[in-house]
């Protein structure tokens, strides 16, 4: 990673990166959403409704890795002091809580025609809540530090404590018996049907395409605005 240390070799990847990701990632989408909403057949038992899992998924994943792109990118920052650690850390922070908060709104809608409620107090549905909550302080945590000037370092904790709350989320189906259902996908193979099951990979895929290139967008334009605060300050010295 440190071979990416000088944000001038950073940019020069990051810039023709990030249409490629953008573009390839919004056309799996579509294709992936397309064949989900109108090709794939319903749920034998939740009928339409489970379509929604082709944005419900997708959006729980990547909530999940934003945290763990912070948490890892956080560790960078403290021990190798990666120049451009707390940067990435605060592009991922902004569309990390939006999917978390889609997964929110998504799992809410999708509880109501199968579980009769929008919401349940499950540990699945309160932990990722709490992930939302924690990407709301860290935002709120990493502009209170950059405005003071700080090196970023108490947000960067802040980034590995919350990571405690990842593997809560994971096994919570499992700690707590509730009406959210257990893990459809794992290593040793899948309970959902293959002509459901490919594109919600691919939905999977895509989005998180997307994800990279807004990252990326975000990494290049917080250089940016450090480089052009820093001319100021040397203007005004």
């Amino acid at each position: 990673m440190h071979v990416f240390a000088n944000p001038a070799r950073f940019l020069k990847i990051a810039r023709p990166l990030t249409p490629w990701l953008g573009w390839g990632g919004g056309v799996l989408v579509a294709f992936a959403l397309f064949m989900g909403l109108f090709v794939a057949p319903p749920d034998y038992l939740q009928g339409d409704s489970v379509r929604i899992i082709y944005l419900h998924v997708p959006a729980a994943w990547l909530g999940m890795a934003g945290w763990a792109g912070i948490a890892v990118a956080s560790l960078m920052q403290i021990v190798w002091r990666h120049p451009l650690a707390a940067v990435a850390a605060r592009a991922i922070a902004v569309p990390g809580a939006v999917f978390t908060f889609i997964c929110l709104a998504t799992g809410s809608l999708w509880g109501r025609p199968t579980w009769g409620t929008y919401w349940q107090w499950d540990g699945r549905m309160t932990s990722m809540l709490v992930l939302l909550f924690l990407y709301v302080g860290y935002i709120a945590l990493g502009e209170a530090d950059r405005e003071r000037g700080g090196e970023g370092r108490i947000t960067a904790i802040f980034g590995l404590v919350g990571a405690i709350n990842l593997p809560v989320i994971h096994y919570s189906v499992l700690w707590w018996r509730t009406l959210h259902q257990g893990q459809s996908i794992g290593l040793t193979g899948s309970t959902i049907a293959a002509p459901m099951l490919w594109p919600l990979l691919v939905s999977a895929l895509g989005f998180s395409l997307l994800f990279g290139a807004i990252v990326l967008m975000r990494m290049r334009a917080m250089l940016a605005r450090q480089k052009v605060e820093a001319r100021l300050r040397r203007a005004a010295a």
